[in-house]
């Protein structure tokens, strides 16, 4: 059975209509809803893009603190260092929805303005300090820090 995509998978559930249902597809889709960490989601990530993960903390831009999210030591983390991390990555919109996923943050919404500026950095492959440059450039707040 191939992976289903977020689609599929939304139209299925919406399709149910009683618990047993529910725990029917459930059943059914365990290999569709991973249950993983937002530590478990970085190394996931880090193999597939055959990504350092030192490179990656020196590109995100937010120093030691990324050790403690790679790790798992650090919860509650800010959406934007879990951005920062996307654009240090170089993840698309979908990794990076995903990302903001395990880590408990709203995803990128395409009707904020703020929103928008991460969704075409990630799309053109900026890196954290070119992204800050914009959203200062575009009198928004930058990822982090004053640039």
């Amino acid at each position: 059975m191939t992976a289903k995509n977020t689609a599929e998978m939304e139209n299925e559930i919406l399709q149910v209509k009683t618990e047993s249902e529910l725990q029917n597809f459930f059943d059914e889709n365990k290999k569709n809803l991973p249950d993983l960490t937002l530590a478990e989601y970085l190394e996931i990530l880090l193999k597939e893009k055959n990504l350092s993960k030192v490179d990656v903390i020196k590109k995100s831009c937010i120093g030691n603190y990324a050790y403690k999210i790679f790790s798992g030591e650090r919860k509650n983390n800010s959406r934007t260092k879990i951005l920062s991390l996307a654009l240090a990555m170089q993840l698309s919109l979908n990794e990076t929805q995903r990302l903001l996923y395990y880590a408990e943050s709203p995803k990128l919404y395409a009707k904020d303005t703020w929103d928008d500026v991460i969704i075409f950095a990630l799309n053109n492959s900026y890196d954290v300090e070119r992204t800050n440059q914009l959203l200062t450039d575009s009198a928004l707040k930058p990822l982090l820090g004053d640039f």
